[in-house]
């Protein structure tokens, strides 16, 4: 048997992640997902009832899956790739990709405002706990550890909000962001992505559109 050590040889193997993310999804600054189906139902799930379309959860995974991965100072076009979909069935898709993933940008949002305010309760309660430790130095005992007590638990839920909540929160914040902003494109055979700069230009304009509706329509 040999006496080498191939655990340790694994722990010191290194990885060169920016170069195969660059060369699998990135084209003119461009992130494109192929997508390779033969039935409609491999985008929308088979459980949907029409006009209530519902995206395949296994379609729904791979997305959330690959954007998680792709660089996220790039937009995504999503090519889905077959011969199987008719005008209208593309057009289900589309709606119900963007539809489904604004709704989760949407909870997103309601889930990021009710951080805010915790937030905000939690430096309201440092600062009042940090005024009545500062007044109450001949109190008992047990009061005044109560209220030292008060202030530690406020202040590390504080620097656990701004050092690990809060970066869980934005990084929520950016893939629904990403997610609800996708590009469709149905082609019936894969090709290599060739983005022109006028094709570039055109996707970032299209987003700076959907986002500047998006905020009007607050």
């Amino acid at each position: 048997m040999s006496n080498r050590n191939i655990i340790k040889l694994f722990e010191t193997r290194r990885g060169n992640l920016d170069y195969h993310l660059k060369r699998d999804y990135v084209r003119n600054g461009i992130v494109t997902l192929p997508y390779i189906i033969s039935d409609y139902n491999e985008v929308i799930s088979t459980y949907s009832v029409k006009g209530y379309e519902a995206l395949n959860m296994a379609f729904s995974d791979y997305l959330k899956t690959e954007v998680e991965f792709a660089p996220p100072e790039y937009p995504i076009v999503l090519n889905i790739i077959g011969d199987c979909l008719s005008q209208t069935d593309k057009r289900i898709i589309t709606d119900t990709i963007q539809d489904t993933f604004v709704y989760e940008l949407g909870m997103v949002e309601k889930e990021e405002k009710r951080h805010t305010k915790v937030f905000i309760l939690l430096i309201v309660g440092l600062i009042l706990s940090g005024i009545l430790l500062y007044f109450t130095h001949d109190v008992i005992d047990e009061l005044r550890e109560l209220f030292f007590v008060l202030f530690w638990f406020m202040g590390y839920t504080l620097c656990d909000y701004i050092f690990l909540t809060g970066h869980d929160i934005r990084h929520n914040r950016i893939m629904a962001g990403r997610l609800a902003s996708i590009k469709v494109v149905f082609l019936k055979n894969y090709e290599d992505p060739n983005y022109t700069k006028s094709d570039v230009d055109r996707l970032y304009s299209e987003i700076e559109k959907d986002v500047r509706e998006s905020m009007q329509d607050e």
